[in-house]
């Protein structure tokens, strides 16, 4: 059985594709991606379209994420 889930935060442009990114490295590293079915979303639509945050891009390529 897949667990879905969804990480949400205001924008989605920072804080919820972190954690969609967090979390997805840490089941590759544990070779379970093919349990699970991970999205991120925000609340408002003010970034729709737009790509996550250049600072957090950065800090999770720095830590290998």
């Amino acid at each position: 059985m897949t667990t879905k889930l969804l990480f949400v935060c205001l924008g989605n442009i920072c804080r919820s594709p972190a954690a969609e990114g967090v979390f997805l490295h840490l089941i590759e590293q544990r070779q379970l991606t093919d349990q699970f079915l991970v999205d991120s979303a925000g609340t408002g639509g003010w970034h729709v379209g737009n790509p996550a945050d250049r600072r957090m891009q950065a800090a999770a390529r720095r830590r290998g994420i």
